[in-house]
């Protein structure tokens, strides 16, 4: 589990095709990154990047590396270039839940439609597909390449829905997000507690 809080802002430096670049083949990625790694990151250790969680595969002083498989590439943005990434090791028992509970898992893509400063902060607006939309909620949280946010307003649309999200600026100085424009894609994920409220809603409705 995470929180959506971004440790460090690293730089994916090599993208390593495996089985000489078959088409329904992964890569692995070497990231870069500074004071991030601690005295106790080991191999098979959890790191999110860009809000998908990987497992450590290799260790150095100030890199590791990890093992993308295709079925995550296609269903995220982000991890088949060299570029910076946002990474937040996994919560440990005892930290504190600065965000809100993130799994790593991406639910899907979303597109920036809006992305512009007003007074001190930034507006973000991002659509959201029809899968997801029904997850999106005034003042419910959503995770936008790992990084947790809440949404100020939703507006719905026959092909999903457009959500709005006000940036401060440390938030913008100290994630990728600061590298957003209008058409990027985006990974998604939404909160954990919305696909209970799902579940328990749909097996009341049937009488389970």
């Amino acid at each position: 589990m995470f929180t959506g809080i971004v440790a460090a802002v690293g730089s994916i430096t090599e993208v390593v095709p495996f089985n000489d670049g078959q088409q329904d083949a992964g890569v692995r990625l070497k990231v870069q990154v500074q004071d991030f790694l601690c005295e106790s990151t080991k191999l098979g250790d959890s790191i999110a990047i860009q809000g998908a969680c990987m497992t450590v595969v290799a260790l150095a002083h100030d890199t590791f590396s990890v093992d993308v498989s295709r079925e995550s590439l296609n269903r995220t943005t982000g991890l088949d270039a060299v570029g910076e990434v946002n990474l937040e090791h996994a919560l440990r028992l005892g930290d504190t839940l600065d965000g809100h509970l993130v799994s790593g898992h991406v639910d899907g893509l979303g597109e920036v439609s809006w992305f512009e400063p007003v007074g001190e902060s930034w507006d973000l607006r991002i659509s959201v597909p029809q899968n997801l939309a029904r997850y999106m909620a005034y003042k419910g949280s959503v995770t936008v390449n790992g990084v947790s946010l809440t949404v100020n307003q939703v507006d719905d649309q026959p092909e999903g829905c457009e959500i709005r999200i006000n940036l401060i600026p440390h938030t913008v100085q100290v994630t990728t997000l600061k590298n957003l424009v209008a058409g990027a894609q985006v990974n998604l994920e939404i909160d954990t507690i919305a696909r209970y409220v799902e579940r328990m809603v749909a097996l009341g409705s049937a009488g389970g």
